[in-house]
This record gives structure tokens, C-alpha cells and sequence, in this order.
């Protein structure tokens, strides 16, 4: 999947891309690269106000070539991704100052990666998903249930190309109203290459 890199100067520069009256919020991206519409993307945005990168997963409803003579931009209008919802109000929220996320170390990607964990004296496994990922953390979307705070898990999946399942040891850190956030534990010097190795075949998949 194509990553469209979005750069802003703060909020208002911002709020000059950004279209509300899209259903889901929509984004216009300077890019010379033609996209065609219903092309699925990932906005990869940075702006003063946020603390980190921002990965956004979109579709592309709308192209258009450079005007120099009318000084208009090459770009994709990109329309968020139904799911995305909580990511699109958290950068609205950040960027009106409403919150302060703290930074953190390593950038989070996007991605639907099926997974199975299991809680502490369980021998359930339930299924769940992955939204986002980085070598620091995930986020864990569940239908079934919500581990509180601080619980250890190990969670199973399958990395691209994979043969065999890769556990994952991880501790919930957060909730957010449809997810649970994971921090990874690392308990030997191999742990952080394995999930580097795991986030470039999600990349490359």
C-alpha cells in the first residue's frame, strides 16, 4: 500500500487541507504521483501540534495534475477510512489543543493483522486484531473482551510468509472507547529484531 507523505505547518495550514464534508473527513495531499480513485493509501502526516507521526489508512476519491500558471498543487484528496474514526478525531482533538498526547519513541503503522491472545491463568485464546503496530507497542481491537489495565498477555499471530505462529509478550497500558493499548516486553536481546522482522513483512506484504 502506497504512503502519502503529508506535511503541515500547524493547524491552520491543516484545516486548509482538511475537508469535514466528507463522511469519514478527508485529507488533500500534495503529490505529483498519480493515484487513481478507489486507490487505498496510508497518509503518513506530521504537523506542529502533534507529537508524533500520525499513520492514517484512507482511499483516494480524487486527483488532480499541477496548474502552474494557476499556481494549483498536484495532489490526491483522500477520504479517512470508516475505521479510522477514533484516529481522525484524536488529530482534531490534538491539533485544537483539547488533548496533550505524550510523545512516543517509535512511529506506529497501520494494519489488520489477526491475532489470538491469552489472559493471565486462561487457557482461552481469543480472537482479536491488531490496528496499529511498532516496535514499541500495538493497539488490540477485541469483541470479546477488554483486559484491565496492566494485565500480561502473550499474543499469537502469523507473520507474511510465515509458517509457524510468533508470540508476542505484552502488557495493556491503555483503553481507548474500541481498543486496548499493548506495550511489548522484551525479556532477551532478541525480542526488539523480531518485531523489527515482523513490521517489515507487514510493510512489504
Amino acid at each position: 500500500m502506497q504512503i502519502l507523505k503529508a506535511r503541515f505547518r500547524g493547524r491552520d495550514d491543516f484545516m486548509e487541507a482538511y475537508q469535514a464534508d466528507r463522511p469519514h473527513g478527508a485529507l488533500f495531499v500534495a503529490t505529483t504521483t498519480p493515484l487513481d480513485t478507489s486507490e487505498d493509501v496510508i497518509v503518513e502526516l506530521v504537523c506542529d501540534g502533534l507529537p508524533n507521526k500520525v499513520l492514517i489508512r484512507g482511499t483516494v476519491v480524487a486527483w488532480r495534475p499541477a496548474l502552474p500558471r494557476l499556481r494549483v498543487r498536484a495532489g490526491a484528496t483522500v477520504e479517512f477510512a470508516a475505521d479510522e474514526e477514533e484516529k481522525r478525531r484524536f488529530i482534531l482533538a490534538a491539533l485544537a489543543g483539547e488533548v496533550t498526547p505524550p510523545k512516543r519513541k517509535h512511529t506506529r503503522i497501520p494494519v489488520a493483522v489477526p491475532v489470538r491472545f491469552r489472559l493471565p491463568g486462561s487457557a482461552e485464546q481469543i480472537v482479536g486484531e491488531l490496528t496499529e503496530i511498532s516496535v514499541g507497542g500495538a493497539l488490540l481491537k477485541s469483541a470479546l473482551t477488554k483486559p484491565p489495565m496492566g494485565t500480561e498477555m502473550v499474543v499469537e499471530l502469523l507473520p507474511p510468509g510465515g509458517a509457524a505462529p510468533m508470540s508476542i509478550t505484552a502488557r495493556v497500558t491503555y483503553h481507548t472507547p474500541s481498543a486496548t493499548g499493548l506495550k511489548f516486553i522484551y525479556r532477551d536481546g532478541g525480542g526488539s529484531r523480531r518485531i523489527r522482522e515482523l513490521i517489515r513483512r507487514i510493510r512489504s506484504a
